[in-house]
Formats: C-alpha cells, sequence, structure tokens
C-alpha cells in the first residue's frame, strides 16, 4: 500500500504513546442541567484529553466527528505538542506560513493530524466509524494517512457538502468541502448487516403523530389509533409530503406499517412451508416464492412480528413494511448468520432511503442561525451546520450510543445530539473536547447552555422569537496535573479510583466496567484474570507500608478469586513459589505501571 512521507512523520508515528497521562478533574460548578447523563465537555489540548478519555471511553464510541483546522494558509491553529524532534521544536517557535508555496506548514498539519488520529481510532467500538470534514486543501493528505491508520479496506465514502456560490472567484466558484468517512471495522459493519437509512420526506412527521397517538391510546386500542391516523391524513394539505406515504395506514405494537398485498420481495425465492398460527396447516406459497432463503429466516421474521397472516392458510401471509427502521424501536442488536441469502438483510423501510453522498445546505443559514443564538453577536468564523450534523448522526448511530467530537469549536455536535434525544426521544450521549479557554466557555458551553434551557433573538422585523430550550445537560472536565511527578512517582494528588481505572485499563486494554470505590483491592476480572492494587491504604491501614507491600497476611486478607491475580503494589514480601503456587504476578508501583 502507498504511502504517504513528510518531514518530521518519523518523530510522531508514536509520539500517543509518549504524550504523559493526565488526570481528569470534574468542575462540578460548571455542569448544567442533567449532568448525570453522560454528556461531556473537556477543556484542554485535545491530544492530552483523549490520551486522558482514553481508560474511561477506549473501544465505547459508536461516531466520532471532528471539523479539523482546513489549513488555508489564512488560518491560526497552534500545534503545541511537546515532540522530541529538532525541527519539529525549530517548527513550533514560528508562524505558520501562509504561502501555499510553503510546504512546512503541511508537514506541520500531519505531524498535528497523525497521533491524534491514532488516538482517536482507539476510542471507536468494532462497528464504529469516524466522520472528517474537511476540504480541497488537504483532502488528498487526509486520505492518505486514513488509509495508513485505519486501512483502505476501512474507506466508506468521502461525501460533498455543497455550502455556497462565490460570484466574486476570478476562476472558479468553490462552494464545497467533503466528509471523509471511514469505519473501524468494515468487515464487522458487514458480519452485522448493517443498514443506514434515513426517513423520507414526509415520514417524520407520521413517526410524530403516531406517537401521539400512542400515547393517548396507551399502545392499545389499534383500532381507534388507525382510524385518527386516516383523519390526520385526510386532512393534511394536498401538496404535504406525507402525503405521498399515506399507505401507511395500520398501527401496532412495533410501529406504523404498511398493508402490503402484494408478492413477496427478493425475486424468485425458495418454497418450503410456513405453518399458519391459529389452523397449524402449511399457507399457500406465493407464486414467486418466498422472499427469504431459508425456514431459519422467515421464523426470525414472524418472530420480530414483520409477517401477517391471513385468516387462514389458503392465501399466503404478507410482510409488514414499516415506515421507520425497528432499530428506531428497539436498541438490541441482531448478527445474522454468513451463509445466509443477502436478499435476508432485514425488514425493508419503505419509510426510509439512503443517504446520497452529495449534501446541499447553504453556509449563510448555519452562520445567521448562530447569530440568532447569540443575540445577533458574530462569535466564532466557518461553524458546522448542526442539522448536518444531527443528520449524520442519526444516520448512523443507535438510540444510546456515544458520539465524540475532539475539535468542539462552537459545539454543532453537542447541539445536534441534544435536538436528536429532544426529537427521537434517545439518549445519545457526546464527548467535546476545546482546547481554546474562551471558545470554550463563552461559545461552547455557552451555546449549549441556551440550547437545553431556551433562548430568544429579535427578526429583522424587531420581533422577539422564543426558541423553546431541548432540555438534557453536561458535565465538564479539565485536564489535572500527570500521573506521574517529575522523579518517576505516582504523584500525591492521584487518588485510589485514578490509579485503578489507569492500571486497569493498560492491564486489559478496556475500560473498568464500573467505577471503583476505593474500599477494596479487587478492582476487576477481566477473561478469568482478577487486577488487584494494593494502593492508598486501601486495606485501611495507612501507615506508609501498611497494606500497598504483598505479605502473607495481606494476601489472606484479599477478596477470593479462584484463578489468576495479578497485584499491583509498593512491593512484595512473597517468594517466586508462593506468588507460582497462588497463580499471581505481582507487578511494583510505580515502576511496573506502564504508561500507555
Amino acid at each position: 500500500m502507498p504511502t504517504l512521507d513528510w518531514i518530521g512523520k518519523q518523530a510522531v508515528v508514536n509520539h500517543q504513546r509518549q504524550v504523559p497521562v493526565h488526570l481528569l478533574r470534574r468542575v462540578p460548578e460548571l455542569s448544567v442541567g442533567d449532568s448525570g447523563n453522560g454528556n461531556l465537555l473537556v477543556e484542554g489540548d485535545n491530544l492530552i484529553a483523549l490520551k486522558a478519555l482514553l481508560p474511561y471511553y477506549a473501544g465505547k464510541v459508536k461516531c466520532i466527528y471532528i471539523d479539523p483546522p482546513y489549513n488555508t494558509g489564512k488560518e491560526n491553529w497552534v500545534y503545541n505538542d511537546n515532540v522530541n524532534s529538532p525541527i519539529i521544536r525549530e517548527w513550533l517557535g514560528k508562524v505558520v506560513g501562509k504561502e501555499s508555496e510553503d510546504l512546512s506548514r503541511h508537514d506541520k498539519w500531519l505531524c498535528m493530524m497523525f497521533p491524534r488520529l491514532q488516538l482517536l481510532r482507539q476510542f471507536l467500538r468494532s462497528d464504529g466509524l469516524i466522520l472528517i470534514s474537511i476540504d480541497d486543501h488537504e483532502i488528498h493528505r487526509l486520505r492518505c494517512v486514513m488509509d495508513e491508520i485505519f486501512g483502505t479496506s476501512n474507506f466508506i465514502a468521502q461525501l460533498v457538502w455543497d455550502k455556497t456560490r462565490k460570484n466574486d472567484a476570478k476562476l472558479f466558484s468553490v462552494g464545497h468541502e467533503y466528509m471523509v468517512i471511514y469505519a473501524r471495522s468494515l468487515s464487522t459493519l458487514r458480519k452485522l448487516k448493517t443498514i443506514w437509512r434515513e426517513s423520507k420526506p414526509g415520514a417524520d412527521e407520521i413517526i410524530i403523530k403516531y406517537k401521539e397517538i400512542k400515547d393517548k391510546y396507551n399502545n392499545s386500542d389499534y383500532p381507534l389509533m388507525e382510524e385518527e391516523l386516516r383523519v390526520w391524513y385526510k386532512n393534511l394539505p394536498k401538496n404535504h409530503p406525507s402525503k405521498k406515504l399515506s399507505r401507511y395506514k395500520h398501527i401496532d405494537a412495533l410501529g406504523v406499517w404498511r398493508d402490503r398485498d402484494i408478492s413477496w420481495p427478493g425475486g424468485s425465492g425458495p418454497r418450503y412451508d410456513v405453518l399458519h398460527p391459529v389452523t397449524g396447516k402449511p399457507c399457500k406459497v406465493p407464486e414467486r416464492g418466498w422472499g427469504f432463503a431459508s425456514p431459519k429466516a422467515m421464523d426470525r421474521e414472524i418472530k420480530k412480528g414483520l409477517v401477517q397472516f391471513r385468516e387462514n392458510e389458503l392465501e399466503p401471509p404478507f410482510r409488514k413494511a414499516y415506515l421507520m427502521p425497528i432499530a428506531e424501536l428497539s436498541d438490541e442488536e441482531e448478527t445474522f448468520d454468513e451463509n445466509e441469502n443477502e436478499e435476508e438483510l432485514g425488514e425493508e423501510l419503505f419509510g426510509a432511503q439512503v443517504m446520497p453522498s452529495i449534501i446541499y445546505k447553504q453556509a449563510q443559514v448555519v452562520v445567521k442561525f448562530l447569530r440568532n443564538l447569540f443575540g445577533g453577536e458574530k462569535v466564532f468564523d466557518n461553524p458546522k451546520d448542526h442539522e448536518i450534523i444531527l443528520r449524520l448522526i442519526r444516520y448512523v448511530t443507535g438510540l444510546n450510543d456515544i458520539i465524540l467530537d475532539a475539535f468542539a469549536g462552537s459545539g454543532s455536535t453537542g447541539h445536534a445530539v441534544l435536538q436528536l434525544n429532544k426529537e427521537t426521544g434517545s439518549n445519545r450521549k457526546f464527548i467535546l473536547v476545546e482546547m481554546d479557554k474562551i471558545i470554550f466557555k463563552d461559545i461552547l458551553q455557552e451555546r449549549l447552555i441556551r440550547a437545553i434551557k431556551g433562548y430568544s433573538y429579535q427578526t429583522r422585523k424587531k420581533e422577539i422569537q422564543y426558541v423553546a430550550g431541548l432540555g438534557g445537560g453536561f458535565e465538564c472536565c479539565s485536564l489535572g496535573n500527570t500521573l506521574f511527578d517529575e522523579k518517576g512517582k505516582i504523584a500525591k494528588e492521584v487518588s485510589f479510583p485514578d490509579l485503578a481505572t489507569h492500571i486497569y485499563f493498560t492491564e486489559t486494554g478496556e475500560p473498568l466496567p464500573e467505577t471503583v470505590s476505593g474500599e477494596s483491592p479487587l478492582i476487576g476480572v477481566h477473561n478469568g484474570t482478577a487486577v488487584y492494587l494494593l494502593y492508598n491504604g486501601v486495606l485501611a491501614d495507612k501507615k506508609a507500608q501498611g497494606g500497598n507491600v504483598l505479605t502473607r497476611a495481606v494476601l489472606a486478607s484479599l477478596p477470593p478469586h479462584f484463578g489468576a491475580k495479578v497485584i499491583y503494589g509498593t512491593g512484595c514480601r512473597l517468594g517466586e513459589e508462593r506468588l507460582r503456587r497462588e497463580n499471581i504476578r505481582f507487578r511494583q508501583i510505580p515502576y511496573e505501571v506502564k504508561v500507555d
């Protein structure tokens, strides 16, 4: 595979491993609304912040969206990493060149991006993906770097966002940007037989109305629910987009579905017995056969409530075509037999469509929106459209997924998640990182506060327009001191939960399943191996060496585990034979506490 080389690359290839581990410090006085819902704002350099967040969120994030500097030569972004390379140190003392011929700024941009992308990859679930906004200045270099870090086989798409036309352009009006999308593992998405769809125009209105009717009738009296939905359809204006979907006239426990009294989809399908649930006799097979390759697949569809039987077996059953994906109603992940026919990709979504690779949305609309939110003041250059981000997040994530943005800027990603949760009743969570203190406090945090609580603005006609709050909340964090002090020892301010979280992650490669309290030295069990931490007087002995040294008495007092054990402590008084007999691997603090 071809790779991209640049000046300073060798210094940053493994730089993320050398970044010191900092502690995350919660700032409760800056938290807003429901701060316990999992939404998190982190102030600090995103490389350091990502390293600090990794023990808590590695392998847990479904979607990453970032809008890094485009490196147009007109931006004033700062690369402030401590990279031990004379070439890079020399660059860091200079202003990024603005001339397009000054290739050093492209080298510098790549040095900034490479370690961050390496860390971001570790946050993704096996079925996760990353979306990156970029323009023509670095798109070709970004694709090369992404191929190297994520693998060419994990490339999904390169979207085009048509934003504006520039009539003052001298040659061509370049009014588009790109969005590059890579999977953590495209083979996993294929194994899960992932299908992404978005609602057709008019579908959301029907879904919203259905949910109102559902609440009104306690989701039980389906004939009355259907009748009310039909009346609503009838009273819609003729040009209303929902009119095109008016065949969705039936309602059941799974949602709104279309009465498809036609042959099964999928061409000439196989023929096998499908027993009628009442008569117990084989149903008549449609002329084109069933749309599923095996009785097992058909049974799965029946159990999911996607097959509608007639009064008896003399007429073939038909398949319910739901207006919205069943995934919107259930957050359960389903796996499939790889040997099953490709036609068995799941229910057909007649109220949904595939997202195109070209997105149209005028940039000035976004600028106007942010101005209104901040009372007419322009507070941020080139803000991203939170509605476009919302559309993409909804397209690729489930109801309870985590979304990470390491270049948070004006907070468009957080706003998108809040609005999506409000619209769909979902519980998606965001993690936003912003290094600029002023942007963090005056723009990012302030925007989300207004979005949560509501805000007002004055229209051109001098009328006051009020926008209702979306609800929700967030918790704020800052970056504390490093885990190790300048002498290589565990810093004094490091608490038991701090060290336990770090040790469990570096030992197992996974975040701690639950936050530890510091009341027990057993911090977790992974693949049959128990991990213990003797630190900070966890055994109630506050003397300098009390309880932190593995002795016979300490071993006898440990919570029992019948299997392999890894024990971290400041010292060990047990011999090699005793450790082997007890199936213990001892690791000395701080010398055997890994940084990465």
